[in-house]
């Protein structure tokens, strides 16, 4: 029997794991890239605090989820109804995904604190969207 989590050695890490599955499994689309971006504001900030901290195994962990998370994110982009609102998320996803890179390379928690402002501004406009619809 296959299951969609495996135990891991980390009892924390298999119920965060757990906790994902069972949110995302009920939630809608819009509930979803709300997860996302709520899912890359921590990543983002851990990154930070990592790099403070001159853990690079965790910034390093952390910016790897960050990056997927922002082509999640692109790839979930509908062009053709999104118009030119999905051409402007899909410019800053890719300008966060190059500071991050930068942020990365330059050891600058700061870069990594601002791509994070910036996505929180975003996250707050679309839980908005969700209160009104």
């Amino acid at each position: 029997m296959m299951y969609a989590t495996r135990l891991r050695g980390d009892p924390g890490e298999t119920y965060r794991a757990v906790d994902v599955a069972s949110r995302a499994g009920g939630a809608s689309p819009h509930e979803l890239i709300m997860m996302l971006y709520e899912d890359l504001l921590r990543e983002l900030r851990v990154a930070a605090l990592a790099t403070e901290k001159r853990d690079y195994a965790t910034k390093s962990a952390k910016l790897t989820k960050a990056l997927a998370i922002l082509f999640a994110l692109e790839a979930g982009l509908d062009f053709n109804a999104g118009g030119e609102v999905a051409e402007t998320l899909s410019r800053f996803y890719r300008g966060a995904r190059e500071t991050i890179m930068r942020a990365s390379l330059d050891h600058d928690p700061a870069l990594l604190l601002d791509v994070a402002a910036n996505v929180s501004e975003i996250a707050d406009s679309w839980r908005m969207i969700g209160q009104r619809g």
